[in-house]
């Protein structure tokens, strides 16, 4: 089969909105986790988010709408946007000028686009209640369009003229992972040679204060305190917003029009928990069996992994399932590297793992693991992982990136530093 790499990365986060930013935050361990008084003021437990700055959405009207100055849209695309296509477009306008793609490329029929949201759930209830209280003939069109909840596709594919393989995925929080993996098999069987995976999130109380019922949200209110993937002290997570985009392509195509290379996407897997709506297995099995899954696609050994981004979002049973998938299947082998991005960067939901492979590619091109951030004092079902509590300068050569969602979706992705050019 073809052998798959990144070429091109953009990113919208709560730690930099551009990839040189996000770098230095994660070399530096700063956090994007800030008091949210919006959703303070709607609750009396939850506090904090990860919140994207530089943009504001304080209306449903898009002409109120303020972002950065190398944002631009044109007042009829901005009739059918939901903020994080907002976020998303800019991510990927960042990824395309980083892989150096022309239009003739981004346009083409051998180049299609994979993405993964959970919609807008703020402009989904706006929609709703139009419909509802004015009627379906006085509902436009464009408020239709911000209301379906793969709003995310449908801009995405316009804006940028997709000609190539498109699908919009809905698996909670392993969504983009689903679609990064999903868009490597495409390349590889030769169905396409570019594939864009984009991950986005709004930054909205309408998306955060939901969790807030199933107590899984952090109640602190001092962002240095939360979240706390993997401490004892842990209490939730932190939800954020934000895009992030990475372009994939076949590594001959990349080698013949002298594209740079971060990674190597060496193999992926997924298996699923069968074991309830919510709650993972407490065994960690379903994210073991992803993680040998993803392995045996790579051609690969435990013993060769020398990092894990964890999926670890702050709550016990999430934390402590992984912990056990850990455990399960790094056995006798030296142990990898582990930490939780999520410190940092809060939990993107359905973008999270477009994130958070975004995060390994960048690490495997500087050379270093970023921490475990805000630890104090690490759970004792620990032991026997080695959880990274500071910075490792020492270069990693493969990376697993883990993501796990409501209803037991497990993906594990395994990026290398085997560029193209090296053979």
């Amino acid at each position: 089969m073809n052998r798959v790499v990144v070429t091109g990365l953009g990113f919208i986060s709560s730690i930099g909105n551009n990839r040189a930013a996000v770098l230095d935050s994660l070399r530096e361990g700063r956090s994007g986790i800030e008091f949210m008084p919006e959703i303070a003021a709607m609750n009396d437990r939850v506090k904090l988010a990860g919140t994207v700055k530089g943009f504001s959405f304080p209306t449903a009207d898009p002409l109120d709408w303020t972002f950065p100055d190398n944002v631009q849209f044109s007042r009829s695309q901005l009739r059918t946007m939901v903020p994080n296509a907002v976020y998303a477009v800019a991510a990927m306008e960042e990824a395309i000028s980083d892989a150096k793609l022309d239009p003739a490329l981004v346009s083409s029929p051998q180049t299609g686009l994979y993405c993964a949201s959970a919609g807008s759930a703020w402009l989904t209830h706006l929609a709703i209640e139009s419909v509802l209280m004015r009627g379906p003939e006085r509902t436009s069109a464009p408020t239709v369009v911000t209301g379906m909840p793969n709003s995310l596709h449908l801009n995405l594919t316009a804006r940028f003229a997709i000609k190539g393989a498109s699908v919009s995925f809905s698996s909670a929080c392993a969504s983009s992972s689903h679609a990064l993996g999903s868009a490597c098999d495409l390349i590889r069987l030769g169905r396409q040679k570019i594939m864009f995976v984009v991950g986005a999130e709004d930054c909205h109380p309408f998306n955060i204060l939901p969790f807030a019922s199933l107590r899984a949200l952090s109640s602190q209110s001092d962002p240095a305190l939360a979240p706390r993937p993997f401490d004892v002290s842990r209490d939730g997570f932190v939800i954020t917003g934000g895009a992030a985009v990475l372009v994939l392509e076949d590594a001959e195509h990349a080698a013949a029009r002298g594209a740079t290379v971060y990674a190597e996407v060496k193999g992926w897997g997924q298996a699923s928990d069968g074991y309830d709506v919510v709650a993972p297995d407490p065994t960690g099995n379903g994210l073991a069996r992803a993680m040998t899954n993803a392995l045996q696609d790579a051609g690969l050994d435990t013993s060769d992994v020398d990092y894990i981004n964890a999926h670890a979002t702050a709550t016990s049973a999430g934390d402590l399932a992984e912990l056990n998938a850990l455990k399960t299947l790094f056995v006798g082998a030296e142990k990898p590297k582990v930490s939780s991005t999520k410190a940092l960067t809060g939990h993107g939901l359905s973008l999270a793992g477009a994130l958070e492979a975004g995060i390994c590619c960048l690490a495997l091109r500087a050379g270093f693991i970023p921490a475990n951030a805000k630890t104090e004092t690490l759970d004792a079902a620990c032991e026997g992982v080695s959880i990274l509590t500071s910075r490792c300068d020492t270069p990693p050569r493969v990376i697993m990136s883990n993501s796990s969602g409501f209803g037991g979706a497990n993906v594990a992705l395994i990026f290398t530093d085997d560029r193209i050019y090296d053979r």
